[in-house]
């Protein structure tokens, strides 16, 4: 097995970067999801219920802090796109709490599952894709852990689908047959909700062997 993709959302609810390596730490890829949207009275906003957030990009600057559709995401021209697919009111706001994430910091997808699936991997909004998995061999993962070179990854449950999954990552339009599917072929549940064991960097390429629960650290 292998990491075959890698992504990072700088923006939630907003589309995100591949990315070639990326640093783990306790609360994931580091610059994931450190930015959100909410509301006048500081309640978040997310794309299940204002998908038009999902047609702008975010990525990470070289200064660490996160550019939408290229522009810093403090500027004028974001704050009006931000108001312009939500409501008017809404704003970004920093926040790098683990607690930001809807469940834990990464989730983890594999290349089997993902052609079983049949559809665009991105309405998944997955973090890492392990390759070289066969079929849905993924379903019988929670509770083991991964390792790539000195990162190892606690894989807890299956993601418990939402909404968010029915809208084309490119044009937007809503189907609602994909979540239909998931909910009938796959109980729901796609994917792996997962977190930070021993951190460090990884890149695509990098071999992953799949661990059972509980097991030791390198070198401890």
């Amino acid at each position: 097995m292998r990491i075959a993709e890698l992504w990072r959302y700088p923006v939630k609810s907003m589309a995100g970067e591949p990315l070639e390596r990326a640093d783990l730490r306790s609360d994931g890829i580091v610059g994931d999801r450190v930015v959100r949207v909410e509301d006048s009275l500081g309640r978040i906003v997310t794309s299940r219920t204002r998908p038009r957030l999902l047609g702008h990009r975010a990525t990470l600057g070289p200064d660490g802090e996160p550019l939408v559709d290229g522009r810093p995401w403090r500027s004028a021209e974001v704050a009006r796109d931000v108001e312009a697919a939500s409501w008017r009111g809404a704003r970004l706001r920093r926040d790098d709490g683990v607690e930001r994430f809807d469940v834990l910091p990464l989730l983890v997808a594999t290349d089997g599952a993902l052609a079983v699936f049949g559809r665009d991997r991105r309405r998944l909004r997955r973090n890492i894709i392990i390759g070289g998995v066969p079929g849905l061999a993924e379903r019988g993962w929670e509770g083991r852990r991964l390792r790539a070179g000195m990162t190892i990854i606690g894989l807890h449950t299956l993601r418990a689908r939402c909404v968010m999954t029915t809208f084309d990552p490119d044009t937007l339009e809503q189907d609602t047959a994909v979540l239909r599917r998931i909910v009938d072929e796959f109980g729901g549940r796609l994917a792996l909700n997962a977190f930070v064991v021993h951190g460090g960097a990884i890149a695509v390429g990098d071999p992953v062997e799949l661990l059972d629960a509980g097991s030791a650290l390198p070198g401890s």
